[in-house]
């Protein structure tokens, strides 16, 4: 399809030698956002993780297709490197590396673009204000210290900088409060404007993120399965009705 970016082709992927998702196919086009949602243990952080090219998730069977190219065997740098984004449920921190330095390196490795000392600075201030962030930020050591909202707003500002075309983002609401979330959610769809062609993949056990950010897609994943796709509407349902409920037939 002319505006398919990602072909999750009848995937299969395994952890330490066990199946956890099974045949899964699913089509993702230029712009679109796709939540993903299910119960703890469903598979869905499983799936993001082999779509980022993590090791320790094999894909068993299937493929990935990646603007039509074939990817299911690219390591994690080189699907970077074509513009996929993971946002990680639990960024790691790094102590002694400051914001500034590791954004820089990031941008070189990825777009292959030298850029000066200087003009990184002001390419990286002009983003950080279009996400409301101070410019001290940008001296501090990468997540060390970081309050959860601060850890998913710096997700956000690594996009930013990197313009990805497909983001992944896995359970970006996890341990924020309401107001943390609505600053991520801000940051979102500041990114969304910024790079319009940009897909989404919103991986979220609950359906608050989806109040500020609206999803032209919903799939409910069980047992490692999709089981269910649907518009919007859907994770109103799930909000309504509970897993438990809607996979033993409450309508």
């Amino acid at each position: 399809m002319k505006n398919e970016l990602l072909f999750i082709n009848n995937l299969t992927i395994s952890v330490d030698k066990k199946t956890i998702v099974s045949e899964c196919t699913l089509s993702v086009n230029l712009g679109s956002v796709h939540a993903i949602m299910g119960p703890n243990g469903s598979g869905k952080s499983t799936l993001a993780l082999a779509v980022a090219g993590h090791p320790n998730y094999h894909i068993t069977s299937g493929k990935l297709l990646f603007d039509g190219q074939d990817i299911t065997e690219l390591s994690a740098d080189k699907r970077a490197q074509l513009g996929v984004f993971l946002v990680f449920q639990y960024p790691y921190a790094i102590p002694g590396v400051t914001i500034s330095t590791f954004l820089r390196e990031a941008y070189r490795a990825v777009t292959g673009e030298k850029i000066s000392v200087k003009d990184f600075h002001q390419l990286l201030q002009e983003k950080m204000k279009l996400l409301s962030i101070d410019h001290s930020f940008a001296q501090r050591a990468v997540n060390e210290g970081f309050s959860g909202g601060e850890k998913k707003r710096f997700e956000m500002l690594q996009a930013l900088i990197l313009r990805p075309r497909l983001m992944v983002i896995d359970e970006i609401d996890s341990g924020l409060d309401v107001d943390s979330l609505k600053i991520v959610a801000d940051a979102l769809n500041v990114l969304r404007k910024e790079n319009l062609k940009m897909a989404i993949i919103i991986i979220t056990h609950y359906p608050r993120i989806l109040q500020y950010v609206t999803p032209d897609h919903v799939h409910i994943m069980h047992n490692g399965s999709l089981v269910q796709s649907g518009a919007a509407s859907l994770a109103h349902h799930i909000e309504r009705v509970g897993y438990n409920n809607m996979f033993n037939g409450t309508p």
